[in-house]
């Protein structure tokens, strides 16, 4: 027995090797000739990665000050000799979606539902009206994304990003209790930001990135994230502005998934849909963001209100998970199964 345990452990270990193998830091293109000083302007620019140089436009490059046309150019040779950029098959897409981690939600008919919990690498996007579990489910993820993965963890710190001050300290306590962790380290391991603007949301994501360079992440929370894109840009003159911003924040975000084999969990608001007839729609709601939120996120579930502390979270749009509902409930410890 404690044979096998061991062998599980060196496996575990020589998986998370291979994973600080796969992060390239943009420190080895010194060794293409790229400068220690340029490379310092990407870093301040929260570009820490190799991937992250490829996957970052030529045009956003150049706004960097410092950053000329002809300095993008090598540092973009050099990526890419040093990046395995090109096609892979198949096979090599699954061994990268073997190192995901699913997080726990709290309930394990949620769980279910999910095929495993909130899964890293992608955005998952969780929208509804007020009190339908949002926040609270966003709080029990922070928790839950702090144990060990042989619990449902995902063995990381939290960054929070909190553009509607929503963040309860005291919340994060009674649900640490519940999973016998302890309440103060719970603390210390979310790290908090609050974002009331888009360009604060954008510089935070940026610094996200370095700091995931430094730590052990596993879960970026941003709740709600469209609340500063309400703020900042009101009316249909200023809509195409927005949708063209947003597009941008969501594929930050999303690298950022990608690069770190983290989980992205953000809340959305929803919105009367003008265009549905209240006569025959079920219920005639849907998220704000428009296409741009729907593309980029990867997963988007639907919470609702049930009976007194219940909730219902539907399956509203997923690459992988069949269309589905599961019933949880609110407790004091934070998101949990119905009792019988």
């Amino acid at each position: 027995m404690d044979s096998q345990i061991k062998e599980e452990a060196e496996k575990v270990e020589e998986l998370e090797e291979e994973e600080q193998d796969e992060i390239k830091l943009i420190d080895e293109l010194q060794e293409q000739g790229i400068g220690m000083g340029d490379l310092n302007k990407l870093k301040a620019a929260g570009i820490c990665t190799i991937s992250a140089v490829l996957m970052t436009t030529k045009k956003e490059l150049l706004n960097i000050k410092g950053i000329s046309e002809q300095k993008l150019e090598k540092i973009f040779d050099a990526a890419q000799k040093v990046s395995n950029c090109g096609f892979n098959t198949g096979l090599h897409f699954l061994e990268k979606r073997k190192k995901m981690v699913f997080i726990s939600t709290g309930s394990s008919n949620f769980d279910t539902l999910l095929c495993g919990g909130i899964e890293t690498q992608s955005i998952t996007e969780v929208f509804g009206e007020f009190r339908t579990g949002k926040t609270q489910l966003v709080h029990t993820v922070c928790v839950t994304a702090q144990l060990p993965k042989s619990m449902g963890g995902g063995q990381g710190k939290v960054i929070y990003i909190d553009t509607e001050c929503t963040f309860r300290p005291e919340r994060i306590k009674k649900i640490a209790e519940r999973f016998d962790l302890d309440p103060e380290k719970t603390l210390e391991n979310i790290l908090v930001a609050e974002a009331w603007t888009v360009d604060r949301l954008n510089q935070l994501i940026s610094q996200a990135a370095g700091l995931m360079m430094e730590d052990t992440f596993s879960l970026v929370v941003v709740d709600s994230i469209m609340a500063p894109f309400r703020v900042d840009f009101s009316g249909r003159g200023e809509l195409s502005e927005r949708q063209q911003v947003l597009g941008k924040t969501l594929s930050r975000l999303h690298k950022i998934a990608e690069q770190f084999n983290v989980a992205v969990f953000m809340t959305n608001q929803v919105m009367a849909d003008p265009g549905m007839n209240a006569a025959y729609a079920v219920d005639p709601k849907k998220p704000i963001g428009g296409n741009i939120m729907a593309h980029a996120s990867t997963t988007r579930l639907y919470l609702r209100k049930g009976r007194g502390e219940q909730r219902v979270c539907k399956i509203f749009d997923s690459p992988l998970i069949a269309e589905g509902e599961c019933v949880f409930q609110i407790t004091d410890g934070g998101i949990a199964d119905v009792a019988d």
